[in-house]
């Protein structure tokens, strides 16, 4: 029997706790499998940034995979074939290069080299990290991944691009098969103020194959945010994604599983999202996502800290396995939505008289901002060249509650530099118009609406957040050749906190540094 799923959306149904898409028939063995994320309650070294020697750095790692150990058995009595742990789950965070070295190990590159861990543990030293979790595959017979710390030698003499010291030290994925054979290293490529890795040389595509589901692509936390390595899978048609991460919270656009949800549905894929549980650092939100579906935990202010396995059952979106279950009506058509006679559509276009406009910050971006009405309205803001429409009635709105239409086009550069166009409609703090756009988790107003962008990039990821943390899916999407994407909800079952259309200009992100 499942453990109970943690929330699963309205467009699901639970039996005996194993999760149904609702397209009429649950779904069969034959075309689904059984997925599981862990969201790790991490065990940290209280003094990341002071040196330690190899055995002491062992024994602490070997007490997170004593938990992982665990996590594995019981997703192995709940019938999982492939396993998810989060980012830094091992080794913890915030070391120096030196620091981390005796947490570093050399993870072969499979491409290159044959090799099972658990069988062959003599075959490489200074392993103990890699044969325990070849074991824990092996010995639960299941797919698993996890991310670790490690180490490739370079000669700085012959390899210019070698660090001074003679290694490179990169954040990575490793995949295990049911019998231990490693079979996947990703090197993570869009590294968040880690001083204690490199960015690879060169950009790594790192796909790997399953008899149960098909192909998965790897990539890790902020790689989401960036067309490679995570764009360029799906360009691959590569629609199954892992996702381990250790994400810290934003409100009110950027949410763990906020975001996790948009870019499954915006990217039509699916996506097994792992995090870590550590509260002083804003970590919390994992899930297991289809473009149709969502099963996710999300702990709120006051949850004991503790981790959470979350299983589900899940069909198989790889095109190459035999049937496509991922044709829903997102793209080529034009919307439905209403346009009124306020809306923008010229390329540069100036906010319209009617509306009061002001810039408040959200996210570190100046957004300008109207404020929505008492009464109900159709509504526009602009950022040039993009303006956001929105069509809205209000079925519950409390006057202590403030909320306003968001628009921002333009780089973000405040922890990482990426081009963005963003439409969002979000709850103000409080009732000045200078609090809309800072962090809010909870709100009581409810209203049905359309919102509506016409965006210079395709990659739009839609989300609609309601309070404590519960995710809605958007009763329709709709996305046309010009660029218009419109969402429309209505009934939302919690207060809502934040409805966004946000959208990612990748093609311009070359022409800022990113950060390393």
């Amino acid at each position: 029997m499942f453990n109970k799923p943690a929330r699963v959306t309205r467009c699901y149904r639970s039996f005996s706790f194993f999760v149904n898409i609702c397209l009429g028939q649950p779904e069969s063995a034959v075309d689904s499998y059984v997925a599981a994320v862990y969201e790790h309650n991490l065990i940290l070294n209280p003094d990341p940034r002071v040196p330690v020697s190899r055995h002491d750095a062992l024994q602490h790692m070997q007490r997170n995979l004593d938990v992982y150990e665990k996590q594995a058995a019981l997703a192995a009595l709940q019938g999982v074939q492939i396993l998810v742990f989060p980012e830094d789950g091992i080794h913890g965070f915030n070391f120096t290069r030196s620091s981390i070295y005796g947490y570093l190990e050399t993870v072969p590159d499979p491409q290159q080299e044959s090799w099972n861990p658990c069988k062959e543990p003599g075959r490489h030293n200074n392993t103990e990290v890699l044969q325990r979790l070849s074991c824990m595959a092996r010995r639960f017979k299941l797919y698993l991944v996890a991310n670790m710390p490690d180490l490739q030698p370079c000669t700085p003499k012959t390899d210019p691009a070698c660090p001074s010291d003679g290694r490179w030290q990169f954040n990575t994925n490793v995949v295990f098969n049911s019998d231990g054979l490693l079979v996947a290293r990703y090197h993570k490529q869009n590294l968040y103020f880690e001083e204690s890795f490199n960015t690879p040389p060169q950009p790594e595509i790192v796909t790997f194959e399953t008899p149960f589901a098909g192909r998965f692509g790897l990539f890790i936390c902020f790689d989401i945010l960036f067309r490679e390595p995570t764009i360029a899978l799906v360009e691959k048609g590569v629609n199954q994604l892992i996702f381990p991460t250790a994400w810290m919270n934003a409100f009110p656009l950027l949410d763990s599983v906020q975001f996790q949800r948009a870019f499954s549905t915006g990217a039509n894929v699916t996506l097994l999202a792992a995090n870590l549980r550590k509260d002083p650092f804003r970590m919390t939100g994992s899930g297991i996502y289809t473009p149709f579906s969502a099963t996710y935990h999300h702990a709120k202010k006051g949850d004991p800290e503790e981790g959470r396995l979350i299983v589900a059952r899940v069909p198989v979106i790889d095109p190459l396995w035999g049937r496509r279950s991922t044709d829903v009506d997102v793209t080529g058509s034009e919307p439905t939505v209403a346009m009124t006679s306020a809306y923008c559509h010229t390329e540069s276009c100036a906010d319209p008289p009617v509306y009061r406009t002001f810039t408040s910050s959200m996210m570190h971006d100046p957004f300008k901002f109207v404020l929505l009405k008492e009464t109900g309205s159709d509504l526009t803001v602009c950022d040039s060249p993009l303006c956001c429409h929105l069509q809205y009635k209000w079925t519950v709105h409390k006057p202590e509650e403030l909320y306003a239409l968001g628009a921002f086009a333009g780089m973000h550069v405040v922890n990482g530099r990426y081009a963005l166009q963003v439409c969002a409609v979000v709850r103000c703090a409080d009732l000045e118009p200078s609090s809309c756009g800072q962090v809010v988790e909870e709100a009581e107003s409810k209203l049905d609406f359309s919102l509506e962008g016409r965006f210079q990039t395709r990659y739009v990821y839609p989300s609609v957040l309601a309070s404590r943390m519960v995710l809605e899916e958007p009763e329709k999407l709709e996305k046309s050749a010009d660029g218009r994407v419109a969402m429309k909800h209505s009934s939302v079952t919690g207060g809502l906190v934040t409805a966004c259309l946000y959208g990612r200009m990748y093609h311009l992100d070359a022409q800022e540094t990113q950060p390393t």
